[in-house]
């Protein structure tokens, strides 16, 4: 009986994180660029007794989290400042804890002229210097390959990167994300590249989210009724053998 505990407990700590999770992705589905937060689970199995009648016991495990690669949508703004990525490819900045990189290509130009977003992050070219545009200078236009041109002049290129595969991608500064190999400069721009005026949108599926949301909460509240009949059978036994 005492195991309906343990395993009530683990799957209540389970849900407790797969809720967190969804509740995030639930409060940005409007922010840009931002990717979806999924977990994954693994059932634990206890060894079995000595008896042959014995079996083992299952857990769930505290489970992984892993951020979904998908593309979100592409809506217009066009704003000259505003690049979107298609395909598979992600912008790089410079963060405050390192390089990281985004699809979030909403751009603000500093005094100097360097491009940063709008967190103050600047972006990155293929060499890894940030970018820097006239401050006096016209309008600019980048192309499908990221080059950017200002008064007719080439200023140099964003650059785009592709995760290696297998890369396990972590949350960083704002919606950046982190990668732990290092990412490869995509040089094939007839299925990625950079569209300007157009910001890509959150890949989070808001209603897909919320029913997740709510099929969560009846699975949290079911494993506390069974929680709390096991405890109340507990106490029954023990009064059994008390007054017996």
């Amino acid at each position: 009986m005492q195991s309906n505990i343990y395993v009530g407990l683990s799957a209540q700590l389970a849900l407790q994180r797969r809720l967190d999770t969804v509740a995030n992705n639930v409060a940005n589905a409007s922010t840009a660029g931002f990717r979806a937060e999924e977990m994954s689970f693994e059932e634990l199995l206890t060894k079995s007794g000595q008896k042959s009648s014995q079996t083992g016991v299952s857990f769930v495990s505290q489970g992984r989290t892993h951020l979904s690669t998908e593309g979100g949508e592409i809506t217009q703004t066009d704003n000259p400042l505003d690049i979107a990525v298609r395909g598979d490819a992600w912008l790089a900045i410079q963060t405050p804890t390192g390089p990281a990189y985004t699809r979030d290509g909403r751009m603000q130009m500093r005094a100097d002229g360097v491009l940063t977003n709008l967190a103050g992050d600047p972006f990155l070219d293929a060499g890894g210097t940030p970018v820097q545009l006239n401050p006096d200078g016209g309008p600019i236009t980048v192309n499908k390959a990221g080059t950017i041109l200002q008064d007719g002049n080439n200023l140099g290129a964003f650059g785009l990167y592709r995760m290696p595969q297998g890369a396990n991608l972590t949350r960083g500064h704002g919606a950046s994300v982190i990668t732990d190999q290092p990412a490869v400069p995509e040089i094939d721009f007839l299925r990625t590249g950079v569209v300007q005026g157009y910001v890509e949108k959150s890949n989070v599926n808001p209603i897909l989210e919320m029913t997740h949301l709510t099929t969560l909460q009846r699975s949290f509240d079911a494993v506390s009724n069974v929680l709390r009949e096991t405890e109340s059978s507990l106490q029954d036994s023990l009064k059994t053998i008390a007054g017996s």
